[in-house]
């Protein structure tokens, strides 16, 4: 098996031979616009100054856990060197890597366990699960054939993660008993933020394409194709309208359209999955 592309041993021998900076492979995918993925100018520049210490000293940057400190190794990094040890013959320098991102991705979601340690969120539980399968499936698949999902994890580690924590928790809450009575604000009588959060946890107005105009075309092209009452909600949705109040004063969707709040929610969520699709089938591998 081939030595990993660009790994220390290899670099030294580049550097030694005269060679200005190793070389860091560019990522594939493409945005909506038809352009490749990016790293950060400074994450490109940190993965090259990384790519000629020696394993352990790399090992022993990537441990540091404060971000503050000098010698912090951010994520978008680790995933770059994880990916490129498919290449590698070591099992033992991949499973390194891979044992310190993993802490990290666990660090960034929500502990199943109360701040007390004395109760358990079975919610909060399947989310982490979620996350954490989903996230160890792609690495694993790319380790056999490229996966272009993961580049965003290069580009801004910390946004493709709680992209996967949003959907994880949008597949809790539709796998959990949805006629258990909803909470809602005391003070502004409408649901609460984690309700809300995790009915909606899907925002295709919030994606990180937004402001590329090529993806905002795209998606006023796929609400128009919803069905009328589908594209009423989401577009009242976008504006700031809440789904139902206990406020007899507020204007909420249910009442604009004469249906039930979770007649509403039904609607919605099979809007934001037309969406998703829709907008899916644009995407380049």
């Amino acid at each position: 098996m081939n030595k990993l592309e660009g790994a220390p041993e290899m670099v030294h021998e580049a550097v030694s031979c005269g060679a200005a900076e190793a070389v860091v492979v560019p990522l594939r995918k493409r945005s909506l616009n038809g352009e490749l993925y990016k790293r950060d100018p400074k994450i490109e520049t940190l993965i090259g100054e990384l790519m000629v210490l020696p394993r352990d000293e790399l090992i022993g940057r990537a441990a540091i856990t404060k971000r503050s400190d000098p010698g912090y190794v951010p994520s978008e990094c680790l995933v770059y060197f994880i990916r490129a040890s498919r290449h590698d013959n070591s099992e033992a320098w991949f499973e390194r890597l891979y044992r310190i991102l993993m802490e990290r991705v666990l660090r960034s979601v929500p502990k199943s366990e109360s701040s007390d340690g004395k109760t358990e969120s079975l919610t909060r539980s399947v989310i982490r699960d979620k996350v954490f399968s989903r996230f160890v499936g792609m690495l694993s698949a790319d380790r056999a054939s490229y996966v272009g999902k993961l580049d965003y994890f290069e580009v801004r580690f910390d946004g493709a993660v709680a992209s996967l924590r949003r959907d994880a928790q949008e597949q809790a809450w539709r796998d959990e008993n949805r006629s258990q009575t909803l909470e809602y604000d005391e003070e502004s009588g409408e649901l609460t933020a984690e309700v809300e959060r995790a009915a909606g946890a899907h925002d295709p107005f919030a994606a990180p394409d937004f402001d590329d105009p090529v993806y905002r075309s795209r998606l006023d092209a796929a609400i128009e194709a919803l069905p009328p009452e589908q594209s009423r909600i989401i577009y009242m949705l976008k504006e700031g309208f809440p789904i139902d109040s206990k406020e007899p004063d507020v204007m909420t969707i249910s009442k604009a359209l004469g249906r039930s709040e979770k007649t509403i929610r039904t609607y919605r969520d099979k809007a934001i999955a037309a969406l998703r699709l829709a907008l899916a089938d644009g995407e380049q591998q």
